[in-house]
């Protein structure tokens, strides 16, 4: 456990417990600010997380420990050396955005640590090769990755539908996916989670499909109505979020999906035919 990053040190330290919707709210806090979180006070991280500091004094003996106290002390324990001394000053040699970068290379270490077991991958690459058709959904900052999955889910899946605007049409569209045969969804979701996404995921369930979601975190709001939840970190050291690993995540899943396509290789090579025959592209 010493050896991974701190975000994976946290969602196995999470894992296996039964979490109330605020103690949910705090988990994800601290996966977001994994580095930080060994050096902060329980109001400190009340305040990351937007609730009381009895609610993060609930949170530390829901997962076993006396207090916050007790926590935060295993969480120095099991750190791989004090983030102070050379290494803090090493860390403020770089600018705002040089951390950025060097945070999103974390999120990515740690996507590959997850990766490290590819059993989910392949499960979700199955469910949604065998969905005919393929549903697609993301809203708000989260559309552009659902476009990007879609744009090339398309070259190798027959039938894929990309959900990227929310409104009253948006649970008729998850109904005419179902009328023609999907078995699956795939969602991205990221911060801020719009209700929208979370109301359609509960719909789309009810209507049978299987949810497999691509989120920001295990505690994500829409964990409640995934069947397969695969989480992939969002850089938050500038304005706005990044989401190099959410995206990598992404690829990685239509690779999977790839594996379980018979005719995808077959569909990749007939594309790149007709797009030559019309000069489609810049040699």
């Amino acid at each position: 456990m010493s050896g991974s990053s701190p975000a994976a040190r946290l969602q196995q330290l999470f894992e296996g417990h039964r979490l109330t919707p605020t103690q949910r709210r705090i988990a994800h806090s601290m996966v977001r600010r994994a580095g930080d979180v060994p050096f902060l006070s329980s109001v400190e991280l009340a305040e990351m997380a937007g609730v009381s500091q009895p609610s993060v004094t609930r949170f530390a003996v829901a997962l076993g420990f006396d207090g916050y106290p007790a926590l935060r002390r295993h969480l120095r324990e099991v750190a791989p050396g004090p983030v102070e001394g050379g290494a803090r000053a090493a860390a403020d040699t770089y600018n705002e955005y040089q951390q950025a970068v060097r945070a999103e290379i974390e999120n990515l270490q740690h996507l590959a640590e997850l990766l490290a077991d590819p059993t989910p991958v392949e499960r979700a690459g199955r469910l949604l090769a065998a969905s005919r058709p393929l549903p697609v959904l993301g809203l708000r900052a989260a559309s552009s990755q659902a476009r990007g999955f879609g744009y090339f889910a398309a070259k190798v899946h027959p039938d894929v539908r990309v959900l990227d605007e929310g409104g009253s049409m948006l649970h008729d569209r998850i109904d005419a996916a179902r009328r023609a045969g999907a078995s699956a969804l795939v969602c991205f979701a990221l911060p801020r989670h719009p209700k929208e996404v979370v109301d359609a995921l509960a719909y789309a369930q009810e209507q049978g499909l299987t949810v497999v979601s691509v989120a920001d975190s295990a505690f994500a709001p829409v964990a409640k109505h995934s069947d397969l939840l695969i989480p992939a970190a969002v850089g938050t050291g500038l304005a706005f979020d990044t989401a190099c690993a959410p995206m990598l995540l992404g690829r990685v899943l239509l690779e999977a999906m790839c594996d379980d396509l018979p005719d995808a290789q077959a569909r990749l090579e007939e594309f790149d035919a007709r797009a030559a025959a019309r000069g489609l592209f810049v040699e």
